[in-house]
């Protein structure tokens, strides 16, 4: 099982968006919207690290179920990318459209924007 959290941008487990994503676990550079992100964990934004080892998009996708979570507002747009948008390396998380048992827990403010947008 792997529980992975969603970013601003669509990244999920630190797959940054990019041309090319790596299958395997590696390091890689962290998107200024991750630190920016991350920053409130830190004193300031120098603090933040700018490298992350992640599981590759391959390894995650070998798990039997995914459980992708997402908190703030912030992330909504993030989200509806990630399950309704083209299936995109610019968009790591809509990768995960092509698994077969993925659970999408959203917070209540996501869900009631969601509802909103769809009347």
């Amino acid at each position: 099982m792997q529980i992975l959290g969603i970013g601003v941008n669509g990244h999920v487990g630190f797959n940054e968006p990019d041309i090319n994503l790596k299958a395997l676990t590696h390091v890689i550079q962290l998107a200024d919207e991750t630190i920016k992100a991350n920053s409130r964990f830190f004193n300031n934004t120098d603090e933040v690290p700018k490298m992350a080892i992640t599981m590759g998009m391959g390894t995650i996708m070998r798990s039997k179920q995914i459980i992708l979570l997402a908190w703030g507002l912030e992330k909504k747009e993030a989200v509806i990318k990630a399950i309704t948008g083209p299936i995109t390396t610019k968009v790591p998380a809509s990768l995960l459209q092509l698994h077969k048992d993925v659970t999408l827990i959203i917070d209540k403010r996501i869900y009631e924007k969601l509802k909103e947008d769809t009347r």
